[in-house]
């Protein structure tokens, strides 16, 4: 196999990773001083496409992950490079390997500031900036506002309304990853009126924090309630990842208990537009995937 220290980058092969090569990455996160994240990066090897180059000793020397949406959007995330290999062309030939498979698609990403230069290079421009939220999550006594969604397909229940409007939300069909969401969930609540559903949000379980995402509302009003009730659930630590163009949300969500972990760069190749309303898109499902 090439040495990815004596072979140039660009000619480095790259692979699609699947849930047996799970260790592998997890021991590139711990390389990379990132949790391990067993269960989120199962998540990802069995639903998105995750590609890989090869060191040498059969770990990993970078990975990076793709996520279809139809033929509308791409999101990539995971972009990782081993300590051993940093600096050396590795993420550059990555990711020009998923975007010559993105197609005509509108590919996005949050970076952080590490990585944020090479998608400049690569043309992408940042048009916002999201806080990791993370902390103890005070439910007080405020009372239940949702309800948990009904996701019996065989009754026709919630689940037809609910993909219909993520699709018009989010401006591509994301129907099949979040079916499977769904199944991989802690839990699925959402908001309606006298018309019908008007919002949802997903909690799910990744080491001892309770993620909360994506969530898609009407309003701020709703989006907060959603994530209250969620965390009624949590035993430990709640994390959900919202941008700074929410700054009253996250003033409510750091009055009760969530503080700013980290921050990122919401990126979009080529400048061009998110389909979809984003006004309604208050927290993505994981910055893996979007």
């Amino acid at each position: 196999m090439p040495d990815p220290l004596n072979t140039p980058a660009a000619e480095l092969p790259v692979r699609r990773l699947g849930p047996g090569d799970l260790d592998r990455c997890v021991a590139l996160s711990v390389d990379r001083h990132w949790a391990p994240e067993e269960r989120k990066w199962l998540f990802l090897l069995e639903n998105a496409e995750v590609y890989a180059i090869d060191a040498p000793s059969g770990d990993l020397a970078g990975t990076v992950t793709l996520t279809r949406y139809g033929t509308t959007a791409v999101g990539i995330g995971m972009m990782l490079v081993a300590t051993r290999y940093g600096g050396r062309g590795l993420g550059r030939r990555l990711m020009t390997h998923v975007l010559d498979t993105a197609g005509d698609a509108t590919v996005f990403l949050w970076a952080t500031e590490f990585g944020r230069p090479l998608y400049e290079k690569l043309g992408f421009e940042t048009v916002g900036v999201t806080e990791a939220r993370v902390g103890r999550l005070r439910v007080g006594d405020d009372p239940v506002r949702t309800r948990p969604a009904d996701l019996d397909a065989d009754l026709d229940a919630d689940l037809g309304a609910l993909l219909a409007l993520d699709g018009e939300v989010f401006g591509a069909d994301r129907a099949e990853l979040l079916t499977r969401l769904f199944a991989f969930a802690e839990e699925v609540r959402v908001t309606e009126d006298e018309t019908g559903l008007t919002g949802y949000a997903v909690s799910w379980r990744n080491g001892g924090t309770l993620f909360i995402g994506p969530v898609v509302v009407d309003d701020e009003e709703a989006a907060h309630a959603l994530v209250i009730d969620l965390a009624r659930r949590a035993d430990g630590l709640v994390r959900i990842d919202a941008d700074r163009s929410r700054p009253s949300l996250l003033r409510r969500l750091g009055e009760r208990g969530l503080s700013e972990a980290f921050s990122t760069s919401f990126m979009v190749r080529g400048g061009r537009p998110m389909p979809g309303d984003r006004a309604r898109m208050f927290a993505p499902m994981m910055l893996a995937m979007g």
